[in-house]
């Protein structure tokens, strides 16, 4: 087992460089460990068949590591320069393109990667407001379109002026490495979604039903059809909110 961790900060020392190396510190228990630094690459994008030294050393270490810890500051609302500029340069070789440039897993497909990022605003404000939601996601896109599987999020906040991370904050990290050390290759997750689906629906047919008792209260529902319609009109607003937290609110922010 083999976890590298890639490092798309300005700073080998700062904050975001702290928390990639305790996660593998927690891996290096198990397996074998290594941290790239992006700054000290040449990055640019394929051209015409002109050689590249930079992103095919990469992609050599890339393809050697069973795990990717990829750690990079949230700058201005996004993921910082120096990560983007490697998704960007790496995107045309992390998948291959069909005839209708529809992105394909590839040789990279049921690789395991974690993310991490931090930033400025407060905790309270990040949870709010979803400051660091933008890295994440432009991370995601980029390691998903390679058919990478994602095992955990890792952010710290109210950055400013910090030096070091905290002792809990290493403890989390340094567990999150060692459990990501002991993946398997490959990640089968169909049933544990099935299960979640189910608990998920119970749950909301018992609100639901909670709900329209109490409107039943305020106005009488005395025939099937204005009871069905009030069940499905609740059903439906409860399934929006558990689907918008899912697909836009699911990021880690503390």
């Amino acid at each position: 087992m083999k976890v590298l961790g890639i490092l798309g900060s300005h700073r080998a020392d700062g904050v975001t460089a702290q928390l990639l190396q305790a996660v593998l510190k927690g891996a290096a228990a198990s397996a074998d460990t290594e941290l790239v630094n992006l700054n000290d690459y040449e990055l640019r994008p394929d051209h015409d068949s002109q050689p590249n030294a930079d992103l095919d050393a990469l992609e050599a270490k890339l393809m050697a590591a069973d795990v990717w810890v990829l750690a990079a500051p949230t700058y201005l609302g996004s993921l910082s320069g120096v990560m983007k500029n490697f998704c960007d340069c790496f995107r045309g070789r992390i998948a291959r393109f069909n005839s209708v440039g529809e992105a394909v897993p590839d040789r990279f497909k049921n690789k395991h990667y974690v993310t991490i990022t931090d930033c400025y605003a407060g905790g309270i404000e990040n949870y709010l407001t979803g400051v660091t939601d933008a890295t994440f996601k432009t991370l995601d896109k980029f390691l998903t379109m390679g058919g990478l599987i994602k095992l955990r999020e890792i952010v710290v906040t109210k950055t400013w002026g910090m030096q070091t991370i905290t002792a809990a904050k290493q403890a989390e990290c340094e567990r999150v490495g060692a459990r990501a050390a002991h993946k398997k290759e490959r990640d089968d997750s169909t049933v544990k979604r099935y299960i979640q689906l189910f608990f998920m629906i119970a749950v909301m047919a018992l609100l639901t039903m909670g709900i329209e008792a109490g409107i039943q209260q305020l106005i009488p529902l005395n025939n099937f059809w204005a009871y069905y319609g009030v069940f499905v009109v609740v059903f439906y607003v409860l399934l929006a909110m558990i689907l918008h937290f899912f697909t836009v609110v699911k990021h880690r922010r503390r």
